[in-house]
């Protein structure tokens, strides 16, 4: 059965991207001063099977994110992560799933596999038919916790990186009441721990 997971990498004390230089333009720079949440990513030397020869993982990496992104069918992004990402040129930051950007204001000059959602209700209800039976994965703090909020995420993926930013993009935001959460699996490997949970309903 289709599930919406929220799987970032993310530093011990909860960021998702780190801060920039005082003055500059927020978006459109990525992680800031946070790149090393990615370094897992290039590290290994075991290609990922979904992302293809760019991504070089450590064999425990490439398992959980390969099994991850090979589940998904479709995403969903804030806008925030959007603008940040450059409003991902090549439509989507997965190779093989259409995005759905949850924003109220319009976006200009989408790309042929992008939608607009105006609602986290309206985002999954849109990325589940485009996912065609596959998982909805969601990225972005504030999209994750409107979804949580709204009792729709069924997975959280901390691929935990260990360093303290102290500072930047927070993953969580507030939330309305406790969210309890189950450990389903803890995967240490080289400069990342992969914790997976599911959402107790």
């Amino acid at each position: 059965m289709s599930k919406v997971v929220a799987a970032l990498a993310v530093s011990v004390d909860g960021y998702i991207s780190g801060r920039t230089p005082e003055g500059a333009d927020e978006f459109g720079r990525g992680l800031g001063d946070a790149g090393m949440l990615f370094d897992w990513y290039f590290d290994g030397d075991t290609p990922s099977k979904v992302f293809g020869d760019g991504f070089k993982l450590s064999p425990e990496s490439a398992r959980i994110f390969d099994e991850l992104a090979g589940r998904d069918g479709a995403v969903i992004c804030g806008r925030t992560t959007y603008e940040h990402s450059s409003h991902f040129s090549d439509g989507s930051p997965h190779p093989n799933a259409p995005l759905v950007v949850l924003t109220h204001r319009p976006v200009p000059e989408l790309h042929p596999t992008q939608t607009v959602a105006s609602t986290i209700d309206a985002a999954v209800e849109i990325a589940r038919k485009l996912a065609d039976g596959k998982d909805v994965g969601i990225m972005g703090g504030g999209a994750v916790t409107s979804a949580l909020a709204a009792g729709l995420v069924d997975e959280i993926v901390l691929h935990q990186v260990p360093v303290l930013l102290g500072g930047g993009h927070p993953f969580f935001q507030a939330l309305p009441q406790h969210v309890e959460l189950r450990l389903l699996e803890a995967v240490p490997a080289p400069g990342v721990t992969h914790l997976r949970y599911e959402v107790v309903r």
